[in-house]
């Protein structure tokens, strides 16, 4: 299960991938001010990832500017090298921040991670989103159905920004 909502977003080093390359970070620090929305993927360029979940957080991106948050983020367990790419193909770098978690230590600390060996790929986040406040957790979804962008999803995020404002 995910951190409660009220918990401080754990200090974990990652990659961040935007438009100006690849920056070694604390992620604490980098959401430890402003309004932060997250969502979490199992992975760049599957499916659902790619056709479903990326494209409404490009498509809403000047949405939520208007709805008060400052970044949207998107947490993978993939290298920065892959973020990148996946940044690129998409179009996402300038609206959407990509994490690089290439360890899956951020998915752990957030309790966001799941095991996926049985599939083949180790430790990945489960699909998720998050809003977060000056650094702390103050809403939390998790899709409980495999494949589904709903809860986790930009329209539903929307939302989720515009009552928290």
């Amino acid at each position: 299960m995910a951190l409660d909502v009220g918990s401080k977003v754990p200090s974990t080093k990652v990659k961040l991938v935007n438009a100006e390359g690849v920056k070694d970070i604390d992620f604490a620090d980098l959401v430890a001010q402003g309004t932060s929305v997250i969502f979490a993927v199992p992975g760049a360029f599957t499916s659902t990832c790619h056709l479903n979940h990326m494209p409404g957080y490009i498509g809403h991106s000047a949405d939520f500017k208007d709805a008060g948050v400052d970044r949207i983020l998107c947490l993978s367990v993939n290298d920065h090298y892959v973020m990148q790419h996946w940044g690129e193909q998409t179009g996402a770098l300038g609206f959407v921040d990509l994490i690089a978690d290439g360890n899956a230590d951020l998915a752990k600390a957030l309790k966001l991670d799941k095991d996926f060996s049985a599939a083949g790929f180790g430790t990945r986040y489960v699909r998720s989103s998050l809003l977060v406040k000056d650094g702390v957790i103050s809403h939390v979804e998790i899709e409980t159905v495999p494949g589904e962008v709903v809860v986790s999803g930009a329209p539903h995020m929307l939302e989720v920004a515009k009552k928290n404002q």
